[in-house]
């Protein structure tokens, strides 16, 4: 790793408190930060160098994985920060910036290697990236990177000219989009999960799956973000990036070399054989909830349009599921289905693999199996599971639905934040997003944008608590399937003998 010096954009912001710093805290602990790297941090307030560097600690204290036990260790990470008072409106505040980079990396005797992190607003990313090219920022002697966070655009034509804004100062291997999905564990397992595995490999593919679904549910609400969200909606905060990549890890291809450029071209290609949705069947295949007042673990929550920030008679999307087809070799005629919602039963994000049932064709018995299922959690408990049939009791005619289950070590494991600043650190770009993927989600998701514009698409309310409107429910009856609850299997086993039995009863009756 290249010496290098951090540029961090909205360095008094809640991100950076809450995942940016004890990120590079804990790389510093695991030696991956290279011993010249230095961060400097960049807000309108008038701090000091000292006083930033109390509130970093303050944000290790609070947020990190690991507790900052050894001072000295402590002492030699806060050392590396610096802060600069800037307002993004001012060219002269970016000069400044510039000298004190250079004085810094004269003092360090490293090489001009600058990694730019634009942990902003969305519409500051045009004057810095503006003022960054004009102070002579982004002309230096080694490389440069920028990281950039999400929203990218909020429609197809926003995200392209956004795209040709950074071009304009950046090349494409210099554009790190982050999507901090893209940097969980189970994600980038994904790829070796059916790698490693030729029992999943043999089966992965339209011959043997019925259908894949995968839920990124949330229990809480808008909380702080009411400005944002009531313009962005889970169509766009969590469908057009989160799922969607999601979906190309798990469905895209076997990347042959496993480069970023080859995973990327992978990802892509699933991308591009999405189905296309116009206005119209948007309606068909796509649901939006909002939730309304409910109870979550007892206690009362107010209705979306209740929230503090949000207007009167928004109709702005809390949930979206939608049914997709792609058409490729491999996934022609299995549909996938994505939801996305907030007050929702459960927080949890999961891919559920249903199988086919070989008994509908060759079975010479009247017995009615529940599938088997493939059930990958990704968070917060990360694990994998297994449905398969096994006959129980010497007495019982129907097989019975068993779970096998693995659950990953939580302690001790890096977070999202981790893996992706250790990759931009490294130039390894292989979990985030090429600029060619963001395009084409935008392409798919722009007719469902303009049917929800356009009132095609009803507004469905849903309780607070539950697992979404029932007219999601009806997007699955209509191709003979349903969602599979997001209970994991620790919650069954805890049941007692004669609610588990009522429940097999409930999921026989469901395949029926």
């Amino acid at each position: 790793m290249n010496a290098a010096t951090l540029l961090l954009f909205g360095a008094t912001g809640d991100l950076a408190k809450r995942k940016i710093y004890p990120a590079l805290f804990n790389l510093h602990l695991d030696r991956k930060l290279p011993a010249g790297f230095s961060i400097f941090g960049m807000g309108r307030s008038a701090w000091s160098d000292e006083e930033f560097r109390c509130r970093v600690a303050q944000s290790i204290s609070d947020f990190s994985r690991r507790p900052a036990a050894d001072e000295a260790e402590l002492n030699a990470f806060l050392e590396r920060f610096r802060f600069c008072r800037l307002n993004v409106a001012v060219p002269e505040d970016f000069a400044r910036l510039l000298e004190q980079v250079r004085q810094r990396e004269q003092e360090l005797g490293i090489a001009e290697n600058r990694m730019f992190y634009l942990s902003v607003a969305p519409e500051l990313f045009e004057p810095i990236v503006r003022h960054i090219h004009e102070s002579g920022l982004s002309r230096v002697s080694g490389w440069k990177r920028l990281l950039i966070e999400k929203p990218f655009g909020r429609d197809l034509a926003s995200a392209r000219a956004l795209n040709a804004l950074l071009g304009s100062v950046f090349r494409e291997e210099e554009i790190f989009r982050i999507d901090h999905y893209l940097g969980k564990r189970m994600v980038q397992n994904l790829q070796k999960l059916e790698y490693t595995n030729p029992m999943l490999q043999a089966v992965w593919k339209n011959q043997y799956i019925a259908n894949v679904q995968i839920t990124a549910s949330e229990t809480f609400g808008v909380e702080q973000r009411a400005a944002y969200y009531d313009e962005a909606g889970a169509i766009r905060d969590m469908v057009q990036n989160h799922l969607l990549q999601v979906l190309a890890m798990f469905a895209m291809q076997l990347p042959r070399r496993g480069t970023a450029a080859d995973m990327a071209d992978k990802k892509r290609a699933l991308l591009a054989s999405m189905r296309p949705l116009t206005k119209e069947e948007a309606e068909r295949s796509v649901v939006r909830g909002q939730y309304a007042a409910g109870a979550i673990g007892g206690r009362p929550v107010p209705a979306y349009r209740d929230e503090p920030g949000i207007g009167e008679g928004s109709r702005n999307d809390t949930y979206v599921a939608a049914r997709i087809m792609i058409d490729n070799y491999f996934w022609q005629g299995v549909p996938f289905y994505l939801r996305t919602g907030k007050r929702m039963a459960e927080k949890a994000t999961r891919i559920v693999v249903e199988f086919k049932d070989p008994l509908d064709k060759y079975s010479r018995t009247n017995e009615l199996t529940a599938p088997n299922l493939l059930i990958i959690d990704i968070g917060p408990n990360e694990g994998i599971s297994f449905q398969l049939n096994v006959k129980e009791g010497q007495h019982r005619i129907k097989p019975d639905p068993v779970r096998l289950h693995y659950a990953a070590e939580q302690s001790g494991v890096p977070e999202a934040y981790e893996n992706l600043m250790e990759g931009a650190i490294q130039g390894d770009a292989a979990f985030f997003a090429r600029w060619d993927e963001v395009e084409l989600s935008w392409q798919w998701i722009q007719p469902i944008l303009e049917a929800f514009a356009e009132n095609r698409v009803p507004l469905h309310f849903y309780e607070a608590g539950s697992d979404g409107p029932e007219a999601a429910l009806r997007l699955l009856e209509e191709d003979g399937f349903h969602w599979w609850p997001l209970a994991g299997p620790e919650a069954e086993s805890n049941r007692n003998a004669d609610d588990s039995r009522t429940e097999r009863e409930a999921v026989y009756e469901a395949v029926r």
